[in-house]
């Protein structure tokens, strides 16, 4: 099952480093948390990746371009232009990198990339979020009910989607946050079947708004609920938080050694 990963926006809200790259690219750790993810997703075997690139997309191609650069030891014999791998490691992964447009948005992203999905279910998250959600009971629930959308959720007290949820997990209202609200919130992580296309359309489609109040009233939008670790990182504050977790050895979305 392919895993598609949203990274093509601008980063406002941590704009001290996403003028210099595209936010799924600054460093936990000294390395992407684009990488974390893709890790945490491959650590339950979904080893194909499809990257909805945008802005300053060329700073991930050139990342998985030289990623033996990044991670292994190098010799540079200037007298005759060669270039010696050392103790390389590399992953197990198929990337594909697609850029989707400077300005175009969510919907519109996963819409331009259908050609390289196929018509087959696939996963969806965004690059700016970690969590230690089970991966495996999130796909089990998925095929369980049958409808065409599952989107993890959380109950945190963000600026995000909230939700109005059933106790059998079908999703009847999706809208964005109000002040009061402290509810179920839309975290990502999720699983989509094909029919999903039918609810997207130009570059100015915003998956978060139309398509998912249109599945929500269709019956087409389950929730799978994760009590567990779940933060994204659009501030400085955020960052630092996960940056303290990882060096600490206490990062809960490391399940590979």
């Amino acid at each position: 099952m392919k895993v598609c990963i949203l990274a093509g926006g601008f980063g406002t809200r941590i704009s001290e480093e996403s003028h210099l790259k595209p936010k799924p690219m600054i460093e936990i750790g000294e390395m992407p948390i684009l990488w974390h993810i893709m890790k945490y997703y491959a650590s339950y075997g979904f080893n194909e990746f499809i990257i909805l690139a945008g802005y300053k997309q060329y700073v991930i191609k050139e990342f998985f371009a030289n990623y033996f650069l990044h991670n292994a030891d190098i010799t540079f014999d200037l007298s005759n232009n060669q270039m010696e791998v050392h103790n390389h490691f590399s992953e197990d992964w198929k990337v594909t990198i697609v850029d989707t447009g400077l300005n175009t948005m969510t919907g519109g992203r996963v819409k331009r990339v259908q050609k390289y999905i196929g018509d087959e279910p696939f996963m969806l998250t965004y690059g700016d979020g970690l969590s230690d959600v089970d991966l495996e009971g999130l796909l089990r629930f998925h095929e369980s009910h049958g409808k065409i959308a599952t989107i993890t959720t959380v109950n945190l007290a963000q600026q995000k989607g909230v939700l109005d949820m059933g106790e059998d997990g079908r999703i009847k209202a999706f809208r964005e946050k109000a002040d009061e609200d402290g509810a179920i919130i839309n975290g990502g992580f999720m699983v989509l079947n094909p029919g999903v296309f039918d609810y997207l359309y130009g570059d100015d489609c915003v998956l978060e708004q139309e398509p998912m109040h249109k599945l929500a009233e269709d019956g087409e939008l389950m929730g799978f609920y994760h009590p567990g670790f779940w933060q994204c990182m659009d501030t400085q504050r955020e960052k630092k938080l996960l940056e303290e977790l990882w060096q600490s050895g206490r990062a809960p979305w490391k399940r590979w050694e």
